[in-house]
């Protein structure tokens, strides 16, 4: 009996998924509930799985566009596993790669020879000439006789070395279709871009205080939470006091509205191997800063093996993103709709700095925080920006009470 594998519904207003990839080949014997498919909506990637076991018949091919509740594959259930159905449906994929690929080649190479006239295509044949580099003269562009002797009766140091002949049979363009994931960040982004009024303001921050504090506790944080220390947790809590003392740049526009919220759920941009995703920490104003480590560590995970959820993508009230662990000294971070601010951060560079009347060097990092000029003033987001650096720069400001340092590291 076959049975109809259907696209489920992966979130609200969804309507069509793409099929990025079959994690099972035509043919192949399932289990039941055995991932066969990787699905992509322009929210999130999930996996399709087996709703019985049995012989997997492929319907929508991969790369396809599919509708929510349209058959995408159908299990035989009467079908049993046979061996080798695998190495031969691979030895069939990879011949008949081969074969298209042997076809392309020679059809390459046919409209790249030209159409010279038999007496032309001798005498450039003769000289060792690439019809490609003459322009003819004759009808449609045929190359002539003419055309060809007046080639070869140009002063020699115009003609082309070897790497210059053949230099057109490497110029290659590869044309690749854009995910659902991809078009619709592009989407966002653009609208970021058109309907919000963006501006950026920067600041530095001398990183020595939380250098010196990560130096001197992150072998007993280890070994305490089972976690490493680094700088995002820091700039993280930063944030969250932040936006509790500047409001507005934890709200958004809602049509005519300022809608501010009175929780901080912090996306953290990180990078996946579809691109940029931006996974959220609820309530992170609750959060201490091994269990922020232990959020961005599991989210960073999760990204990078596509097992992010919709749930876990969805919402943020403002945006961090770290360009500098990709070397970035500066940049403008885009706003992430429908938030209204968004901070960057970027490499650390020792440079030389005044300080008490010396020129001592520090470890400094370049911030910028773009930001909605329509919901948000110059002198919140300057001000959010110099509290976070105030923060950062004397770390014990993160916390209050009793010997702040030892309460900072859960000690």
């Amino acid at each position: 009996m076959y049975i109809e594998i259907k696209i489920p519904s992966v979130g609200e207003s969804i309507t069509e998924v793409t099929i990025s990839k079959w994690l099972k080949r035509d043919g192949d014997y399932v289990e039941l509930d055995e991932a066969i498919a990787e699905i992509e909506s322009e929210k999130a990637t999930v996996e399709l799985n087996a709703s019985h076991a049995g012989k997997l018949k492929i319907i929508v091919p991969e790369g396809s566009e599919i509708k929510v509740g349209a058959t995408a594959a159908q299990i035989d259930t009467d079908g049993k596993s046979e061996a080798g159905s695998v190495a031969n449906s691979v030895n069939e994929t990879t011949n008949t790669k081969g074969e298209e690929k042997a076809d392309n080649s020679t059809s390459v190479i046919n409209y790249a020879s030209g159409t010279p006239s038999p007496a032309a295509a001798k005498i450039l044949a003769e000289k060792e000439i690439d019809p490609k580099l003459i322009e003819g003269s004759g009808k449609n562009g045929r190359i002539t006789k003419e055309d060809a002797i007046n080639s070869i009766s140009k002063d020699a140091i115009s003609e082309p070395n070897e790497v210059i002949k053949n230099i057109d049979s490497l110029r290659q363009t590869k044309r690749e279709k854009m995910s659902n994931l991809r078009k619709a960040v592009a989407k966002r982004l653009v609208a970021a871009k058109n309907e919000t009024a963006m501006l950026t303001t920067f600041n530095e921050v001398n990183m020595q205080p939380v250098m010196d504090l990560r130096n001197k506790y992150k072998d007993k944080f280890k070994e305490k939470h089972g976690i490493g220390l680094g700088f995002m947790s820091f700039f993280t809590r930063a944030c969250v006091l932040a936006l509790q003392k500047y409001p507005a740049v934890n709200a958004y526009i809602d049509g005519t509205d300022f809608v501010f919220n009175d929780f901080c759920d912090i996306s953290i941009a990180v990078s996946g191997p579809k691109g940029l995703m931006v996974p959220v920490m609820r309530n992170t104003e609750f959060l201490s800063l091994w269990d922020i480590e232990k959020n961005i560590s599991l989210l960073a995970i999760k990204a990078r093996e596509n097992k992010l959820t919709i749930e876990e993508m969805t919402g943020g009230t403002f945006t961090i993103s770290n360009g500098g662990v990709f070397g970035s000294m500066l940049s403008t971070p885009i706003l992430n709709p429908p938030q209204s601010a968004i901070l960057g951060m970027h490499n650390i560079i020792e440079r030389p700095v005044a300080e008490k009347g010396q020129v001592v060097i520090r470890p400094m990092m370049y911030v910028a925080l773009s930001y909605d000029h329509r919901i948000i003033d110059g002198r919140e987001s300057v001000g959010f920006l110099v509290s976070v650096k105030q923060m950062l720069e004397n770390p014990q400001l993160l916390l209050t009470g009793q010997d702040p340092l030892d309460a900072l590291m859960g000690f």
